[in-house]
């Protein structure tokens, strides 16, 4: 009874998967704030490495990864693929239950998948600083220990409701020489037009988006990283899925059904892409790729699929993907990375065009699947992946009624030795189930940029 599923180093990918070359046809293009015309790579150029940007819109189908970057990638990669033996008895269910352990990674989450090639891409073009924003704190944390690698400075705005609960994230940031900063903040233009609207406001990432945007575009020496949504973002993480294939395959099977909690997108499409692209051609017609959002923040499950900006100040070009609407600022939940208005474009695009599909939960749910799971299996998850597990539970109880014995493979993004906080809120019973009001999300959409 095989527990651990392990390959060896040399078995880290050499090329990422881009699933831009399978789609029927060509992403709708991002548009200009201020022309509403696509974008192309010197308006991006600013702010973005010239060989990120050739990866922001190639449609070949494998992008070959840096020797340089698959040598810091052995430090945790291949990542262990896990049979869940402990958890399906629990379940009392026929179905098989793997997941892919990106706790591993010396950040811990999968979130260095992508900040290790972006620092070393913006190295090599010369770039000296790098300013991010940060959600619960995993892709600063991520991002902190790449530019440490690569002798870079970093500035990271992280925002303000997370900053107060996850102190420890900053910590991590501080440890690795980045400068963290509570967002909204004073030091942007962007940062202090909130404040003056809203001095308590909790913060959001569209917020802190802009305030790093507006801080790589005014310091020539400073680019600007995303640790998701972009289709970079997600090409660099396709290392998950591309890896847990091959790891399947040492056992002979394949996944009936693959899930990933999503907030911009970048685990969810790191896991499911290879499979979206067996999906496309046809390989494997009937996998099951769902992305798990929560129920206060449902932008694939209520958002509008159109244009919008990635952030409140409208400083970003207009990505087609689903959206509450930019300047839609979510209540305070603890898995504070999928409090985002939008959604990946490509994650979007293929969710509108039936490929994928969503599901929301409310947090106390996705909690209580946390505590299972680590009383099962030992590992406690970050909030954010709680819900991919929560989704994993439902999906094998759907085998326990039916009687179909599926395999149900999920990404399990990251630890939440960092988020104890939010297990004693779970335990205190003083979390609250928001579910953000139609009424209010129709507001926010009616506000979203109308585009000729």
């Amino acid at each position: 009874m095989q527990t651990k599923i392990l390959l060896d180093e040399e078995q880290i990918p050499k090329k990422w998967y881009n699933v831009q070359a399978d789609l029927p046809s060509p992403l709708d293009p991002p548009l200009h704030p201020a022309t509403q015309k696509p974008v192309g790579p010197e308006d991006l150029s600013a702010i973005f490495p010239m060989e990120l940007i050739r990866q922001e819109v190639t449609t070949d189908r494998y992008v070959d990864i840096p020797e340089d970057v698959r040598d810091i990638l052995r430090l945790w990669r291949p990542s262990p693929l896990y049979r869940a033996h402990r958890l399906e008895k629990f379940l009392k269910t026929p179905a098989k239950i793997y997941y892919k352990w990106e706790g591993v990674s010396p950040a811990g989450s999968h979130k260095p998948n992508t900040a290790v090639p972006q620092a070393y891409y913006n190295m090599k073009a010369g770039i000296e600083r790098i300013a991010t924003e940060t959600g619960a704190g995993q892709w600063g944390s991520a991002l902190a220990f790449a530019t440490m690698l690569y002798e870079l400075e970093c500035t990271i705005y992280m925002v303000r409701s997370s900053y107060t609960q996850k102190p420890y994230r900053k910590s991590m940031m501080h440890v690795w020489g980045a400068e963290c900063i509570p967002s909204p903040s004073t030091k942007t233009n962007s940062g202090r037009a909130v404040l003056e609207k809203d001095p308590e406001t909790p913060g959001s990432l569209g917020i802190a988006i802009s305030e790093a945007v507006e801080d790589a575009a005014t310091h020539s020496n400073t680019n600007y990283a995303l640790g998701s949504v972009l289709n970079h973002v997600c090409l660099h993480q396709t290392v998950i899925g591309l890896e847990c294939r091959e790891q399947l395959a040492m056992v002979d099977d394949y996944p009936d059904v693959v899930i990933g909690c999503v907030g911009g997108g970048s685990n969810f499409a790191g896991i499911s892409f290879p499979f979206a692209g067996d999906k496309l051609t046809g390989k494997h017609k009937d996998v099951d790729l769902i992305g798990v959002e929560p129920a206060s923040c449902p932008s694939l499950t209520k958002g509008l699929f159109t244009y919008d900006f990635g952030d409140v100040a409208g400083l970003t070009p207009l990505l087609k993907m689903f959206t509450l609407g930019h300047d839609f600022v979510p209540p305070s939940i603890h898995a504070g990375g999928l409090r985002y208005h939008g959604d990946s474009p490509i994650v979007s695009r293929l969710v509108n065009d039936g490929v994928m599909r969503a599901v929301a939960y409310h947090q106390s749910e996705v909690f209580d699947a946390a505590q299972t799971f680590a009383r099962t299996e030992g590992i406690i998850v970050a909030p954010e992946t709680s819900h991919a597990v929560k989704a994993a539970i439902d999906e094998a109880l759907k085998c326990k009624s039916s009687g179909e014995a599926k395999t149900i493979l999920f990404n399990c993004s990251g630890h939440g030795n960092f988020d104890m906080s939010a297990y004693d809120a779970f335990y205190a019973g003083t979390l609250v189930d928001y579910e953000y009001p139609d009424e209010l999300i129709r507001e926010s959409i009616a506000r979203i940029p109308k585009i000729s």
